[in-house]
């Protein structure tokens, strides 16, 4: 069966690529030679940062779908190892408001 990874490539302006394929390797390869992506082919060079490996390529794809919703600081975390922080950086603060417009 053919394996699928997810990957995050860190672009030559600073900002993440995050992708998925069969083959990891060639993809970034590909990235490199302007040929992956028109994201990654207008900031060049890229680096592979981080990357996850699955049994099926659909399953890396939804993942890179998920973490494509992710903000800068929860991509980082999981990059870092730092999985604890994950939920929390994933949680919206909302601030209840009374009828007067002052905080409770």
């Amino acid at each position: 069966m053919a394996k699928g990874y997810m990957s995050i490539l860190e672009c030559y302006d600073g900002t993440y690529y995050i992708g998925s394929t069969k083959h990891l390797e060639r993809r970034i390869s590909q990235h490199q030679d302007g040929k992956g992506a028109n994201y990654t082919a207008k900031r060049l060079p890229v680096l592979l940062l981080y990357y996850e490996e699955y049994d099926r390529i659909d399953k890396a794809f939804y993942r890179e779908k998920q973490i494509q919703g992710w903000s800068r600081k929860k991509k980082e975390a999981l990059m870092n190892g730092a999985t604890n922080l994950l939920p929390k950086l994933a949680k919206k603060v909302f601030i209840k408001k009374n009828k007067n417009n002052n905080k409770k």
